[in-house]
């Protein structure tokens, strides 16, 4: 059964997952395997608007359904940005959707994660309550810190309906400075220098593509060509300024660099797995891939789907996780740790199994 149920106000949402006895929550579609689950969808796309926007507070609540590129809008009116680069904006990713993946784009290098901005959110959990749990404000620190469990959780623990975040101002000016390293060796040498270095740069990426390491600085203009310059002098390469580096970014945000229709897979990585990581990459022959957030996590596109099992028997041997995103392959591969606190949650948030389970 793949009925979609689209909701248009909260009242609707709250009797439609009371009616429906197994159900998955589902946004915008840019990543189609998260939701490639055999039961009734119920898609929070109608579910849209920011609630309330407080600039002085560096705060928004906004509705699940709500596409990041119009929050992303809103902020940059009055000088703010999500700093973690949420992923797939300009394709149509929502608020919700964007939790419940749990995927942060290139600035989770300095700034932490989409779970590390999430302050509240309101739901729907399996025995059909509408819960609300966190709070509107930075300083609210008291209870269990529950919307963390449902950064990543794709739709088991309930049906997101609105969240609150916090938000920062956006910099005076960026600059990237791109060495252009002569092979595998010294790239991970370059990675690894740029990560423990006082250039303090919000974004450190690689694309094996294209050969390179991206170091995105920001702060006052000024500082950033000094910062440049240093970054060069010790490793040559290029600078990418204004419109040339904004696309840059941009595309790796979107994740163009991938085969259009071919599977995409997120490997989460330590930055000291590196070398081995590109040694697996070597094992998967035409296979694309991308580095970002300093080495913690890479993102590999697959251009034959028989090269599903050979990715995932690496990944076991190596004891590495990878989620698939896009793709006719298994949802999760390599190894999958599951936390008991994971499991208790699950229990005591949807005891009825409506939602999919930890396993699906």
């Amino acid at each position: 059964m793949n009925t979609t149920l689209t909701p248009t106000n909260l009242s609707e949402l709250v009797e439609a997952v009371r009616a429906t006895p197994r159900l998955l929550a589902v946004g915008a579609g840019t990543k189609p395997r998260l939701s490639a689950v055999h039961c009734p969808k119920l898609s929070t796309t109608k579910l849209t608007g920011i609630i309330e926007y407080e600039p002085s507070e560096f705060t928004f609540t906004a509705l699940a359904g709500t596409p990041v590129r119009a929050i992303a809008a809103a902020l940059a009116k009055c000088g703010q940005y999500l700093p973690f680069d949420p992923l797939l904006v300009d394709a149509g990713g929502t608020l919700g959707g964007a939790v419940a993946a749990g995927l942060s784009g290139p600035g989770r290098f300095r700034f932490g994660g989409i779970r590390d901005f999430i302050l509240g959110i309101q739901f729907v959990d399996g025995a059909g309550r509408l819960l609300r749990m966190g709070g509107k404000v930075v300083k609210n620190a008291a209870g269990f810190d529950l919307p963390k469990f449902f950064v990543g959780s794709l739709g088991r623990f309930g049906v997101l309906t609105e969240m609150t975040f916090k938000v920062f101002p956006a910099p005076a000016a960026r600059l990237t400075p791109q060495p252009e390293p002569d092979n595998v060796p010294t790239a991970v040498k370059i990675l690894t220098a740029a990560r423990n270095s006082r250039w303090e740069q919000e974004a450190l990426d690689r694309n094996l593509g294209e050969r390179s390491v991206a170091l995105r600085l920001s702060g006052p203009a000024s500082a950033l060509d000094l910062l440049a310059g240093e970054v060069l002098s010790r490793w040559p390469g290029r600078i990418l300024a204004g419109p040339e580096a904004e696309t840059f970014w941009e595309n790796l945000r979107e994740l163009r660099w991938a085969d259009h229709g071919c599977a995409l897979i997120k490997i989460a990585l330590a930055p000291g797995h590196l070398p081995n990581f590109h040694q697996v990459m070597e094992n998967l022959g035409a296979a694309r891939c991308h580095i970002s957030a300093g080495g913690n996590v890479a993102y590999i596109s697959l251009t034959d789907p028989t090269q599903f099992a050979t990715l995932d028997s690496l990944l076991q041997q190596r004891g590495w996780s990878g989620l698939t995103l896009r793709g006719d392959g298994p949802l999760w591969l390599g190894s999958r740790p599951q936390p008991q606190i994971a499991t208790a949650v699950k229990a005591a948030l949807d005891s009825e199994n409506r939602f999919p389970s930890l396993h699906d």
